[in-house]
């Protein structure tokens, strides 16, 4: 008798553990889905302005594609992908300018252009000093 209730309790505290991590994986999806369907409004406003780099058609269905991609988790965050392809852009070159071009893409030095004008171009200037001349 005494085995079944605690066979009895501890099925019931499995129970209740389940729904708990249920109950948090369910507002985290609530909560990405609601932050998914906010970007996809700011997307959809940015294409109906004509500030983007496309024709509206193509803006809007870029945009619905994201909002699809990210309610199915295969949205990369943003920022993570964009440092990491930064990074591995500067991964073909050796020493002080690999040290370079990673500052540039940290921020450090100038930036001027645009991707809708062709291009970005980043800038930085190290003075060196030579001794003896």
């Amino acid at each position: 008798m005494t085995s079944s209730i605690s066979l009895l309790r501890n099925l019931a505290l499995a129970a209740a553990a389940t729904l708990a991590c249920a109950g948090n994986a369910l507002a985290a999806d609530t909560r990405a889905s609601a932050d998914a369907q906010a970007r996809y409004r700011q997307e959809m406003a940015v294409c109906d302005s004509g500030r983007s780099n496309q024709d509206t058609a193509t803006c809007r269905e870029e945009a619905r594609r994201a909002l699809a991609a990210a309610r199915s988790g295969q949205l990369n965050e943003p920022s993570t992908s964009y440092q990491q392809n930064a990074t591995q852009r500067c991964g073909v070159l050796q020493g002080d300018d690999m040290r370079d071009c990673e500052a540039r893409m940290r921020g450090q030095g100038s930036v001027e252009g645009s991707v809708g004008g062709g291009g970005i171009i980043r800038e930085s200037v190290t003075t060196t000093i030579t001794p003896g001349k």
